[in-house]
């Protein structure tokens, strides 16, 4: 990115269109889990569609921060071949392990043995699964192409992506919820894998004039090797595979928790409400990398602008949550009934403060990135994850908490928990910056 000197309209500017693409796919959450609650045997399906979406999850952190790896590192033809290699192999490599997971006997004893539902639950949960094996790699190519838009500035063309999907995935929905030709939670995933094949081929489309672009420009930035690509990437793909495998990990814990099957219904449900406000923190992260440089009066500016946005969230949040209109939210754009909207809002307000602390997390996230000290990143989530971990077995096993409640508290203590880590980490990396700015 130039240096010229930063200003709010600036970001904004550059920013928008990114956090207007993770807000459309927020809306999916509520979108889906809404046409499943209006569909027969609703807290069954929206339960078994809880468990399929966490594992569809656990197979996508591989390929989650593609987009910040090709925003950092895609600079000419060269580094582009190398990376878009890496993305091909990451594809192959997430979609053989979804169906390794799916059709050999680790997915019975991962359905029975650990999580401990029963047949139904099992095969609802299987068959949602395969409905979505497209989903991975969609999203792995889909991400490196929107990773190449931002480097070029189109930011805009990824949002333009983000609405053919919307489109796409709310067509199926609308078509399975009216034909009841599948179950809801198969529906949902396989209107989720609609989806992002759309927007994927869409967004292949409309990035080919910037591909060419790259081709153009011979190595003249130190294009990085595979080996180079794969030290930086790994700490990062492990980060999200570690963060993602809290959803399946939180289902094991509900799962032995009072009303579980009321907890395990909500879950994604109250997921993605938060997830609405989240992502606008999740959507920073390529921005930051951006703006950052070797700066250490771009790292103060930019600081300030994130702690100024996270109050900005939360407000946002708590207008809604401390409202009737979270009772609105849940009772009729969701569907749920009096009893489950009524113990979905408690554990709401314990998570208010979440996103706030996601878009923290992403700018210190960055800024390791931009030092290429990614390691922390992945020490962080370890963090977050044993925090979680420990507090949800103190909750469910010793306090005999209701499921989303200790589910709220152990994500607000990972969470506080991963950006206390960063916080200290970002010591020395924001010496690096200053050294060079």
């Amino acid at each position: 990115m130039p240096n010229q000197p930063l200003n709010t309209t600036r970001i904004i500017r550059f920013w928008w269109p990114l956090a207007a693409t993770w807000l459309m796919m927020a809306a999916e959450g509520p979108f889906v889990t809404g046409i499943i609650a209006r569909m027969t045997d609703a807290t069954q399906n929206l339960a078994a569609f809880g468990v399929a979406y966490a594992f569809a999850l656990m197979s996508e952190s591989p390929v989650i921060m593609l987009m910040a790896a090709a925003t950092r590192w895609v600079k000419d033809r060269d580094s582009y071949i190398t990376l878009r290699r890496f993305t091909l192999l990451l594809i192959a490599g997430v979609t053989v392990a979804l169906l390794t997971v799916l059709y050999t006997p680790l997915y019975d004893l991962l359905i029975y043995k650990l999580l401990k539902l029963d047949a139904p639950m099992h095969d609802t949960v299987r068959m949602t699964l395969t409905w979505m094996l497209p989903w991975p790699g969609a999203i792995a190519w889909r991400r490196f192409l929107q990773g190449v838009l931002i480097v070029h500035g189109r930011t805009r063309t990824v949002s333009q992506g983000t609405i053919i999907r919307l489109a796409g995935m709310s067509g199926a929905a609308i078509l399975f919820y009216h034909s009841e030709i599948l179950p809801g939670s198969v529906a949902g995933g396989a209107a989720l894998s609609v989806g992002v094949v759309m927007e994927m081929a869409a967004t292949y489309l409309m990035a080919r004039p910037t591909i060419r672009h790259f081709y153009s420009i011979k190595n003249r930035s130190g294009a990085p090797g595979l080996p180079e690509v794969i030290r930086f990437y790994y700490p990062l793909a492990l980060a999200t595979f570690i963060g993602l495998a809290t959803m399946p990990m939180l289902t094991f814990f509900i799962g032995q928790s009072r009303m579980a099957l009321e907890s395990l219904a909500l879950l994604p449900v109250v997921n993605a409400f938060i997830f609405i406000f989240r992502s606008i923190g999740l959507s920073f992260q390529e921005v930051a990398i951006t703006f950052l440089g070797h700066s250490g009066e771009r790292y103060r500016w930019v600081h300030r602008f994130v702690i100024k946005t996270a109050f900005v969230i939360t407000f946002l949040v708590l207008i809604i949550v401390v409202t009737p209109l979270i009772s609105y939210w849940y009772g009729h754009i969701n569907g749920l009934s009096p009893e489950l909207a009524a113990l979905a809002i408690p554990p709401t307000l314990l998570l208010a403060a979440g996103p706030a602390l996601t878009l923290y997390i992403s700018w210190q996230r960055a800024v390791e990135m931009q030092t290429r000290r990614t390691r922390h990143v992945s020490n962080a989530t370890i963090l977050e994850v044993a925090v979680i971990a420990l507090i949800m077995t103190i909750g469910i096993r010793i306090g005999d908490w209701v499921g989303i409640t200790a589910a709220a508290v152990a994500l607000m203590g990972g969470r506080l928990s991963g950006n206390l880590y960063l916080f200290w980490a970002n010591r020395s990396a924001t010496q690096v910056l200053f050294d060079k700015s």
